[in-house]
């Protein structure tokens, strides 16, 4: 069982940077490969990036490539989310997930645990 609590959200203009966290319990949380994943009101919940258990594969969606990274601290049981030049259009809520597995999916069907999620909004 783990337990996934994200901070880190919050307001900020367009082209700001926020930092996500996400605490997870438990004493096995490098054998979890770790998700994040958002969603914008009326829309349906969207994969946003993931990692390895180990931290050497990542992967992005399209969307933040280039401007979202996706890390983890296995000593602290903490996966972060490091988002820069923020639009509007990242606007929504933040959640984390976490599954105990190798690989690194991008479905959120494949994930077991899910954080509450955290708010987070850019102003043009």
């Amino acid at each position: 069982q783990v337990q996934l609590v994200e901070s880190g959200g919050g307001v900020v203009q367009a082209g700001g940077s926020l930092r996500l966290s996400c605490a997870a319990s438990g004493r096995t949380f490098s054998s979890y490969a770790m998700g994040w994943f958002r969603q914008a009101p009326g829309k349906e919940r969207e994969f946003v990036a993931a990692i390895s258990r180990s931290g050497g594969n990542t992967y992005y969606a399209d969307s933040v490539n280039g401007r979202f990274t996706i890390s983890r601290d296995n000593a602290k049981n903490t996966v972060y989310l490091q988002m820069n030049s923020l639009t509007p259009e990242d606007t929504a809520v933040y959640y984390c997930t976490a599954r105990s597995t190798p690989l690194i999916f991008t479905t959120p069907n494949a994930y077991d645990y899910w954080g509450q999620g955290t708010q987070v909004t850019v102003s043009s």
